[in-house]
């Protein structure tokens, strides 16, 4: 049974990719690798809350929520740091998936060995984190985050700030 789903899984994401409209890298620079400590420390130093999303290029829910990110990211960026981490990915594959859905204006890092959401206690992906502007951790939203639950989370940060 694992073996079935692991091919309708690799069948899933070569369909989603065939057919797929080349898009214009220039824009996308590569994705700078990120440590968890990094992380930490680009969030206490940003000095707003801050939205952690946890994503791949392969990954379908990720397609789903990233024009949602973008949106909040428009609306909220002033007071919110958005910030993506790409794991278990390829730099071309993570750059296009970047100028695809838009998402040029917040940085975006780079963690082929998961050690973000490993450190944080987390696997899959898609995964939200959201953290106060002191950079503690206040909640974590694993799968596919929908416009409600991103907006409470996102309120509830601006809240405590």
């Amino acid at each position: 049974m694992k073996e079935l789903a692991a091919v309708l899984a690799a069948v899933i994401v070569l369909l989603a990719s065939c057919g797929r409209p080349s898009v214009d890298l220039s824009g996308v620079p590569e994705l700078p690798s990120i440590s968890p400590d990094q992380l930490h420390a680009l969030i206490r130093d940003g000095g707003r809350p801050a939205v952690v999303n946890v994503w791949a290029s392969w990954c379908i829910p990720c397609r789903s929520e990233a024009p949602l990110l973008r949106a909040a990211h428009e609306e909220e960026g002033d007071r919110i740091l958005f910030i993506g981490v790409d794991v278990q990915d390829t730099q071309s594959n993570a750059r296009a998936f970047i100028a695809e859905f838009g998402l040029t204006n917040f940085d975006h890092y780079f963690d082929p060995g998961r050690s973000v959401p490993n450190t944080l206690g987390r696997t899959g992906v898609p995964i939200t984190f959201f953290f106060d502007s002191a950079g503690d951790l206040v909640s974590a939203h694993s799968g596919v985050i929908d416009e409600r639950t991103l907006a409470a989370s996102i309120s509830d940060l601006v809240e405590r700030d």
